[in-house]
């Protein structure tokens, strides 16, 4: 079994490690904050000090994190130990511009793949992801799977750049369904009328994701991954409003990108 060294343990990555130690990986964990490893060390993971500290001896390195910022920060800290051989899976959402940067960074004989992925925390504790994946996946093809169901976008940086345009699509929609609901309740339609009939159409998956009960998908991560769209390709109006909606209220900025319709 490969050693495995995952760096980020929040809402996804705690998850989706644990899967990993389930399997039978040798792992070893890193997190800013110390504390969120304790459920996976009490299984059996073994908590590092440093990120440089917890890939020195794995096979396979995997990051979640947060945004833009903590992946440069972290790869700073990790690359001087990356042995060659090792294979980096990178599954935050970053955007292909960060991902490009990384990998001009990293040394000879240690590929990238960026793999971000679609789903939220209910999805990364059963193993049913949708992993987005530029690069060479074959490798890794086993830890992969056991994460969830892979689909190969093409080369470096095409998994970051597909998971922007359906994490924008899943927004987008999620903020046109709470405007929505918000017309119908302003002429006196009730709410489960407008909701039904909306699930019937177009838009049903978001209106789904809209009422979401068991997902974490924190609305400043979502803004943070509507700014990477507006910023790859500016005059998106739509996306430009979304995200002034996803700003708007800093009091929800830590709930669930349901939130917006509940409080918007």
């Amino acid at each position: 079994m490969e050693k495995i060294a995952f760096l980020g343990l929040g809402n996804m990555g705690a998850p989706m490690a644990h899967r990993l130690l389930a399997a039978g990986h040798p792992l070893t964990v890193w997190n800013r904050t110390p504390a969120k490893a304790d459920a996976l060390v009490a299984d059996g993971a073994v908590l590092a000090a440093t990120p440089a500290a917890a890939v020195r001896d794995a096979d396979v390195v995997i990051t979640m994190l947060a945004d833009p910022q903590a992946a440069l920060d972290v790869a700073d800290a990790m690359i001087p130990a990356l042995r060659p051989g090792v294979h980096w899976i990178d599954t935050s959402t970053v955007g292909p511009e960060t991902v490009r940067e990384v990998a001009a960074r990293l040394p000879e004989g240690v590929p990238l793949i960026d793999a971000p992925v679609m789903g939220s925390t209910d999805r990364a504790a059963t193993g049913e992801l949708l992993i987005l994946a530029g690069g060479d996946t074959a490798p890794v093809a086993e830890i992969l799977g056991r994460l969830g169901t892979v689909t190969a976008c093409g080369g470096p940086g095409t998994g970051a750049a597909l998971k922007l345009v359906l994490i924008n699509a899943m927004i987008g929609g999620v903020a046109l369904v709470s405007e929505t609901l918000r017309l119908a309740k302003s002429m006196g339609l009730p709410e489960s009328l407008a909701r039904e009939s909306l699930a019937q159409g177009p838009l049903s998956g978001a209106v789904s994701r809209a009422y979401a009960k068991d997902a974490l998908y924190a609305v400043s991560l979502a803004a943070k991954d509507v700014a990477l769209a507006t910023s790859a390709l500016p005059g998106l109006p739509i996306l430009t409003a979304v995200h002034e909606t996803l700003t708007s209220r800093p009091d929800l900025a830590t709930k669930d990108l349901s939130a917006i319709r509940e409080h918007g």
